[in-house]
């Protein structure tokens, strides 16, 4: 068994005109050799965009790409043709498959804009690019499966991304699965504490807004919220 607590100011951070990106891993001119990835989880990024700011069109392959909106909304274009309007509550699934561009820019009537796209490995390479979106129900108090097993398709048999809104108090157990990526986008939640990992050594561990846990190998841990919390879970079997 194994966690480590990863602050959000300890994140690597782009910053351009007009959008601040915080990196859980490597990323571009930021390197770490012992921050590459979390099982196939390779990118883990953190976006505020300015209206009409963002990424404009670029190319890529063999990557799974999965966005959450969390505030203002994303306008997605990608050379098969789609052109879609990403809203909170929305999950958005690109496979890259054997290529394929796109474009992600922030909604200028939405104003600013803050998503978490994360790249996740496909299981095989190639294979023709793919486009989900869906509208997703958020049960009060559910750890509610979005994107892999139980939500939109993505070609990593291993992963699951899954979403909860929590109010003060409520209680969810996290999944039970080899490697969990805990990110706490908005409020805060508490996790049982202990001596292994890093640090991780007092009876209760907190993550607040922008904070992230990685556990390997730990048992169906409870987690709780004690603020107003949207808590993104990735889970890899």
């Amino acid at each position: 068994m194994a966690r480590a607590l990863y602050a959000g100011s300890g994140r690597f951070t782009t910053k351009t005109g007009d959008r601040v990106t915080r990196h859980s891993f490597s990323f571009g001119e930021h390197y770490d050799p012992a921050n590459l990835g979390f099982g196939p989880m390779v990118c883990h990024n953190d976006d505020l965009l300015a209206a009409g700011g963002g990424y404009p069109d670029h190319p890529h392959t063999d990557l799974e790409i999965v966005t959450w909106v969390l505030s203002g909304a994303l306008v997605h274009t990608d050379s098969s043709g789609t052109t879609r309007v990403v809203a909170p509550g929305q999950v958005q699934v690109l496979s890259a498959g054997s290529g394929v561009r796109h474009s992600e820019l922030a909604d200028m009537a939405a104003g600013p804009t803050r998503f978490v796209q994360v790249w996740v490995r496909p299981d095989e390479p190639g294979g023709a690019p793919a486009y989900y979106l869906d509208d997703t129900e958020l049960p009060a108090g559910a750890l509610v499966p979005v994107a892999g097993a139980g939500g939109l398709p993505i070609r990593t048999a291993a992963a699951t991304l899954h979403v909860a809104r929590l109010a003060p108090g409520d209680e969810v157990a996290l999944p039970d699965a080899p490697l969990v990526h805990v990110f706490a986008a908005t409020g805060a939640v508490e996790l049982p504490g202990g001596s292994s990992g890093v640090g991780w050594s007092s009876e209760v561990e907190t993550l607040r807004a922008g904070d992230a846990a990685r556990l390997t190998d730990e048992p169906e841990l409870p987690i709780r919220a004690t603020e107003p919390t949207e808590l993104l879970v990735w889970s890899f079997r």
